[in-house]
């Protein structure tokens, strides 16, 4: 049995060796069911729906507000009466009271309401934002919308995906949508509508991001045209909400562009047939017309990615004349034999003075491609660089470039065998070799 001393000897040993445990900090991930959620991203310039400034200024609706309003009204074929009847809107009615849960909702609900998709391969949802940037302080959880659309990766040029991945790749896995710009989150019955909204600003505002980013690529300065072009739905207890979000000019010292949030219409989509089918007229018209923005936006991106290169790489790859095959990107090939030497193997003159001119031309030719060969290497770190900026064939040419030489010196000496052996007033001979 121990002594009370020992007893206190061993509760003072065991309190020193948990004060001298070392202590580690952790961050805490902030998500949307958190109600600090929205105070975060305030904080972060990005503002939800009916937001006031604190000296009472109301932000206004983007520039093409009207633009967007008039294409939501556009009637849809396949939502005609012939097309989606009474009896459509009863199995989608019951299609959402039979829904009590969240991914019930996603998969038998939703699908009513978006129709037929036109490429599968453009749309993907449940995929947490992970290769994303922080949009605010680097505490809030990824983003991760119920559903999403975007770009096919193909759809842009490597090197711009390369340089804007932290706005425009939601994912490390590679064959998902990019720079997406259509969202939705869609809840059950027992579901929050706030945590619906939550998600709703902040996957939506990812979204505005890549796309203002995409918009401004190739640039000097990122542009505010305080125009929308991503669109943020959701979908809780049979209605559906469709807003707009876009960037807009910074406002404070922080120099954060600002991201406002502007409700487009809501829509009752168990209340009648009708309601349903301006609703879901209305969802995809705005399907397409943010695909629209985004096609455009990839289209213009590709337009610059080449003069963005050459400007910031005087010595990036330019497409190269068929007259003139330049040396460029450590990629050469030989010039094609002048018109001096054509013509001086057909003049009536020393065959052999003819054939000194014709190697002399081809050493000269030789010479140049050395010369020009070691330019375009240039530094290792200027190698890497080019690599870096998209030249994948820049090995693979260089091989192939390489036999040309050889292709001349063997036109050389067949042309000597040839002379050698019909004589030097054998004209016709060095005629039929270069037609």
């Amino acid at each position: 049995m121990s002594s009370p001393s020992n007893s206190r000897v061993s509760r003072l040993n065991s309190r020193s060796a948990s004060n001298n445990r070392p202590t580690t900090n952790t961050t805490k991930s902030t998500g949307p069911y958190n109600r600090n959620f929205q105070q975060n991203l305030v904080d972060g310039s990005v503002f939800p729906h009916a937001y006031r400034h604190p000296d009472g200024r109301v932000p206004a609706k983007p520039n093409n507000w009207e633009e967007i309003n008039r294409r939501l009204l556009q009637p849809r074929a396949s939502l005609s009466p012939s097309k989606f009847s009474e009896e459509r809107h009863a199995e989608f009615v019951q299609a959402d009271a039979d829904a009590v849960k969240e991914k019930q909702v996603t998969t038998s609900v939703i699908p009513i309401i978006e129709g037929d998709i036109r490429d599968a391969k453009c749309v993907s949802g449940g995929i947490p934002f992970t290769n994303l940037d922080h949009l605010t302080d680097g505490t809030l959880v990824p983003g991760n919308p119920d559903i999403y659309y975007g770009a096919r990766p193909e759809q842009l040029d490597r090197r711009v995906r390369d340089e804007l991945s932290g706005h425009i790749i939601p994912s490390t896995q590679d064959d998902l949508p990019i720079a997406p710009n259509f969202f939705m989150a869609a809840k059950g019955p027992d579901g929050s509508l706030p945590v619906a909204g939550r998600q709703a600003s902040y996957d939506g505002t990812l979204g505005a991001r890549g796309m203002h980013s995409l918009q401004s690529y190739g640039q000097e300065e990122h542009t505010f045209d305080n125009n929308a072009s991503t669109i943020s739905s959701i979908y809780h207890g049979g209605t559906l909400k469709m807003f707009t979000i876009h960037p807009s000019l910074p406002t404070d010292p922080s120099n954060r562009p600002e991201y406002y949030m502007h409700q487009l219409n809501t829509w009752g989509m168990t209340g009648n047939t009708e309601q349903f089918r301006q609703g879901a007229a209305a969802y995809r018209n705005a399907r397409d017309w943010a695909k629209m923005q985004r096609d455009e936006a990839i289209r213009r991106a590709n337009e610059r990615v080449d003069i963005h290169h050459t400007a910031a790489d005087p010595g990036f790859p330019q497409a190269s004349s068929p007259a003139s095959d330049a040396i460029s990107d450590g990629t050469y090939t030989i010039e094609a034999p002048t018109e001096e030497c054509r013509t001086s193997l057909t003049e009536d003159s020393n065959t052999t003075t003819h054939l000194q001119d014709l190697e002399a031309s081809l050493v000269d030719h030789g010479a140049q491609v050395k010369r020009s060969r070691e330019h375009a290497r240039g530094s290792p770190q200027s190698r890497r660089k080019r690599r870096n900026a998209g030249d994948s064939n820049y090995d693979l040419r260089s091989q192939q470039s390489e036999p040309q030489l050889s292709t001349h010196s063997g036109l050389s000496q067949r042309f000597e065998d040839q002379v050698l052996a019909q004589g030097p007033s054998s004209q016709s001979s060095s005629d039929e070799l270069h037609q």
